[in-house]
């Protein structure tokens, strides 16, 4: 045990709730952490807490997250809070390495070898595609979308025998098929893939009683990260290890859950609720990150959502400056004002700030083109989190191929790529090709009776590009909307040979030789999505547009709206000092202008907390005829 001054060192950085969280102990802990509030440092000093104080062996204690990434940093935290001679930290790390850590031990008692093999994505393509075409399905079925529907299955611990016994829908008949075929090939080459091993791991335990019991009595105390990201398979595995003893934190904020397309579901906290009665919920309302401007735009959001509970941030932080809106005429002029005002952030003076202390949010990948050429025209370094550059995407490469071999047959590179698209693909566009590049189509070209739109729509329906994707998967949706993108870049060159020339500019400016930085780093480009979990001084939020954000995907259904509302909110909440936040009275989609209507969620923002009174008309837009729970 620890002495009361050592207990006090331990717990002299904290507030008073924080102090309460890391030191409360007797009943299963529910630890609701807004933004930016020290959730990760109040998990770290608990479990710190629990050895130096409660005396819990270092290896009795089991604490999961979501990364290697974030697993590490916790490890590294608890080492610096514990006495030397606790020489080994407690078990931190993944769900997935938990429990392939569990199934190697233990699997054999379920019949699980213990070398099995662990298949990643590349793996389980292969294996669906083969499937697939030996059942016959392959025009009908995509690989990436039976996988998608097989991976819900499994994180809703429905099994491939369960799902073929209740499925009614030629669709659903089909997936069972591939579900019950993937099992077996997976079972005959002794291998597991990601969903297994959670799935796997709740079966153990729920069959073989000494094996749980083992790992209960192992384990004294349970702490898990980001609670709200987690699905059924993982509720289930926590629940089971957990048992009458009740020795349980978990750390969560549903107004952050934004992941419900990978099977993270937000109700397990309320789920928590029921399981176990003598729960005790603390909040973390403190916000050590941001502005109270930026935090109270941030409540003005996320309090029209109904279905989770909904933390009040304050801070101790200055009230901060006011919110800077700005109403572009178009997606150009959105990405021009924010380029010019990033060049202001960082011109040299008192205040400058660092390109990496700025990031620029969007809610698509599409959007990411038309912001990366206007820094690259000014000079602007940065760089892409979790996407390619846009010229850099295969379906763009794929199309643009087809485009420079019809401007230039003898283009070698080009023809190899658009070659191994498929033989019969190919064909079909050569024929195109040599009607595009006859003296009549040359003419047309001239004239721009020809466009270079023209153009790329015959080669995508001649070559039937598009049948590569599946309006069911959720990346493929994000390819077709990149491809969508292009056609907007190419309303705006309609000669194919100025179109090509300004991709050439554009992707030579991206060339790692050109793009090299100064010492002041580079501004973030990202979608919401990928900003989870990070923090900058300066924020931008571009395409605050209805059918945008929220996605049009989301405007009939309540659920899903209130999922794009936790996005805007985790985006707002990224920013330190200063936020702006954008839309496009018109903006290119399809290739065609259209009007856009400016995002409802700006609306919810309470208007005093703006720069300007560039509100005019946001809050008059009925937005309720889209509020519908369906």
């Amino acid at each position: 045990m620890a002495s009361k001054a050592g207990d006090a060192a331990i717990l002299s950085n904290l507030n008073p709730a924080q102090q309460e969280a890391v030191t409360f102990w007797g009943r299963p802990l529910l630890i609701l952490a807004g933004a930016g509030s020290g959730k990760t440092k109040t998990l770290t000093t608990r479990a710190a807490w629990l050895i130096s104080e409660k005396g819990i062996p270092p290896q009795s204690i089991l604490l999961l997250t979501f990364t290697n990434k974030a697993a590490g940093e916790m490890k590294d935290r608890i080492a610096k809070l514990m006495d030397p001679k606790d020489a080994y930290p407690p078990f931190a790390g993944t769900f997935h390495s938990f429990c392939a850590k569990v199934l190697r031990r233990d699997g054999k008692f379920i019949g699980l070898s213990s070398n099995f093999a662990i298949y990643d994505t590349s793996d389980q393509q292969d294996i669906v595609k083969t499937i697939i075409a030996n059942l016959g399905l392959d025009k009908s079925l995509k690989a990436p979308v039976a996988l998608s529907m097989i991976s819900q299955c499994k994180n809703e611990l429905v099994s491939a025998l369960e799902y073929a016994e209740f499925t009614r829908g030629e669709f659903q008949k089909k997936i069972a098929k591939v579900y019950l075929e993937y099992q077996r090939l997976l079972k005959e080459s002794s291998a597991l893939d990601f969903d297994d091993l959670l799935t796997e791991t709740v079966k153990l335990f729920k069959t073989e009683k000494d094996v749980l019991n083992k790992y209960r009595n192992l384990f004294q105390h349970i702490l898990v990260d980001e609670w709200q990201d987690t699905n059924k398979a993982q509720y289930q595995i926590i629940k089971l290890l957990t048992g009458r003893d009740h020795n349980l934190t978990v750390v969560g904020d549903a107004a952050q859950s934004i992941y419900k397309w990978r099977g993270a579901d937000y109700r397990n906290i309320n789920y928590l609720q029921v399981d176990f009665p003598d729960l005790k919920t603390i909040n973390l309302e403190q916000n050590y990150r941001s502005t109270q401007t930026i935090l109270d735009a941030a409540h003005g959001v996320i309090k029209k959502n109904r279905s989770h509970p909904i933390l009040q941030l304050w801070t101790n932080n200055k009230k901060g400056e006011k919110i800077k809106l700005y109403q572009a005429r178009s997606e150009l002029d959105e990405a021009s004002f924010v380029t010019e005002e990033i060049v202001k952030l960082t011109s040299k003076n008192k205040q400058s700030k660092e390109y990496s202390d700025i990031a620029v949010l969007y809610r698509t990948n599409a959007q990411s083109r038309v912001i990366e050429e206007a820094f690259l025209h000014r000079g602007i370094p940065y760089t892409l989190v979790g996407g390619v550059k846009f010229y850099e995407r295969k379906e763009i490469k794929d199309i643009l191929a087809y485009l420079r071999l019809v401007a230039n047959p003898k283009d070698s590179v080009s023809n190899k790529r658009a070659e191994k698209l498929g033989k019969t693909r190919f064909a079909n566009f050569c024929q195109l090709a040599e009607k595009i590049m006859s003296d009549e189509g040359r003419v047309l070209m001239d004239k721009k009776e020809l466009t270079t739109l023209d153009l790329l729509d015959k080669v995508v329906q001649t070559t039937k590009y598009l049948e590569f994707f599946d309006q069911k998967n959720e990346d493929d949706l994000a390819r077709l909307e990149n491809i969508k993108e292009l056609r907007s870049v190419a309303t705006e060159f309609p000669n194919l040979f100025e179109f090509l020339e300004q991709v050439a500019l554009v992707e030579a400016a991206q060339s790692p030789k050109n793009s090299e930085s100064s010492n002041n780093g580079k501004v973030t480009l990202m979608t919401a999505h990928s900003a989870k979990g990070l923090e900058f001084e300066v924020v931008f939020i571009v395409g605050l547009e209805e059918g945008l954000l929220p996605h049009s995907r989301s405007l009939m259904n309540q659920e899903e709206l209130e999922e794009e509302r936790r996005l805007v909110y985790v985006g707002i909440t990224r920013a330190k000092c200063l936020l702006y936040l954008s839309y496009a009275q018109k903006r290119l989609i399809f290739g065609q202008r259209g009007s856009s209507m400016p995002s409802r969620f700006l609306g919810e923002i309470p208007n005093h907390l703006f720069e300007s009174s560039a509100l005019v008309g946001i809050k008059k837009n009925n937005y309720e005829l889209y509020d519908i729970d369906f």
